[in-house]
């Protein structure tokens, strides 16, 4: 990843403020959301090399999966685990309900997917489990790390999802599944089609658990937990804790073993600066100035909404830039393509409304830029949150009207 100081182009030297109070308009565009102090988007990040090193108490040899799950473990090189996964798999493994606290990037997938596989490779019973997370994308990564652990464990994934075709996940559904991974939408929509079966689900999986809260689908998971068996395993991760989920997680966790390794904010290891613009036309060209710096070398744009997200791709591709959009109104073979080229650098830049903000893996990415700023501060902090993962620096940049 590139490190770098950020230094503005010539052309708005010194509209970026550093340890400064912003006394231009205080008022956001219409429909971005409450107010937020530019001067919380300006910040020094802290050397690296100030993280404790963690020390893990177990290795995966330690947790007592079956032999085959630990040889596939192996040629994964999975040695010693993070913190997350330190202190939650073996209560998921003893069979307790569990809440995971940490922030994003830090392994919460394999601390639920490896129980699971175990537990389900183990089990004579034959239940089943289901994984609900808040996007689509999620969800995919979510089921490519399952199918790559369960690799030879005749054990068999349905992805149901929101922009993919509703036909063939219905009739892979038929076909039986032990694991069912989707977004809380979809997977009503199928409950409802009697499609998808919930009276054998004996591990229930809630994956940012917070940002489905956001995302408005509360009603949906109570509905679909409303279906489910009481007796059950219930595994519940997210990176906050507010109080809808708080209320939720007493209602459906009996005596649950609460692990918290939140570390030091994302944002701590990311080097963060506001660009000051009093235009569109301006925005673009600046915009344009810092795309073209040889640093810029994967570069993940965030806006605001769907339309200006597209809109800004394809201005950019006529600029000449290599450009994606991850937005609501593609298809999902559409969106998982756009991240695959933005993850394999056959193209340098994704622009992406916030469905790409929190939870995905995209590894390296040198530089998130705030075209549009968020509607809340938090959306902000899992924003930039792309970019200085696994402890490395990153830069973030967010454009503020003048």
């Amino acid at each position: 990843m590139a490190q770098n100081s950020f230094r503005p182009p010539s052309s708005n030297r010194g509209q970026v403020f550093r340890n400064s109070r912003y006394s231009g308009n205080n008022r956001k565009p219409a429909g971005q959301g409450r107010y937020i102090d530019p001067n919380r988007f300006i910040n020094q990040a802290v050397a690296v090399a100030d993280e404790v090193v963690f020390e893990a108490v177990h290795t995966f040899s330690d947790f007592g999966f079956t032999e085959a799950l630990k040889q596939t473990i192996a040629e994964r090189n999975y040695i010693t685990p993070t913190p997350i996964q330190d202190a939650t798999i073996k209560p998921a493994l003893a069979g307790r309900d569990v809440i995971g606290l940490a922030n994003t990037g830090t392994g919460k997938t394999a601390a639920f997917v490896l129980p699971i596989i175990h537990r389900l490779t183990t089990d004579a019973v034959g239940r089943t489990a289901l994984i609900i997370a808040p996007t689509r994308e999620l969800a995919v990564q979510i089921d490519e790390e399952f199918r790559a652990f369960a690799r030879g464990l005749r054990l068999y994934s349905t992805l149901c999802v929101g922009g993919a075709n509703l036909n063939r996940q219905i009739s892979q559904l038929n076909r039986g599944s032990q694991v069912v991974i989707g977004t809380p939408g979809r997977l009503k929509d199928l409950y409802n089609q009697h499609a998808l079966k919930l009276d054998k689900v004996g591990v229930l999986v809630l994956d940012e658990a917070d940002r489905m809260l956001d995302m408005g689908f509360i009603a949906d998971i109570r509905f679909l937990l409303a279906q489910l068996p009481t007796e059950r395993q219930s595994l519940c991760f997210s990176a906050t804790m507010p109080p809808d989920i708080s209320r939720l997680l007493k209602e459906m966790l009996q005596d649950p073993v609460t692990v918290s390794v939140q570390t030091s904010q994302t944002s701590d290891h990311v080097e963060q600066d506001i660009i000051k613009v009093g235009s569109k036309d301006e925005k673009i060209k600046v915009l344009d100035e810092l795309l073209r710096k040889p640093d810029f070398d994967k570069v993940l744009i965030f806006g605001q909404t769907k339309w200006g997200v597209q809109r800004l791709a394809e201005q950019l591709v006529k600029q000449g830039f290599k450009a994606e959009a991850i937005h609501g109104n593609k298809s999902q073979p559409q969106r998982q393509r756009a991240l695959q080229a933005f993850k394999d650098g056959r193209v340098s830049i994704l622009v992406a409304t916030d469905v790409a903000a929190r939870g995905l893996d995209i590894p390296m990415v040198s530089h998130v830029i705030n075209f549009d700023q968020p509607t809340t501060y938090e959306d902000y902090i899992h924003r930039i949150g792309r970019t200085g993962r696994a402890g490395q620096r990153g830069s973030a940049l967010t454009f503020v009207q003048r």
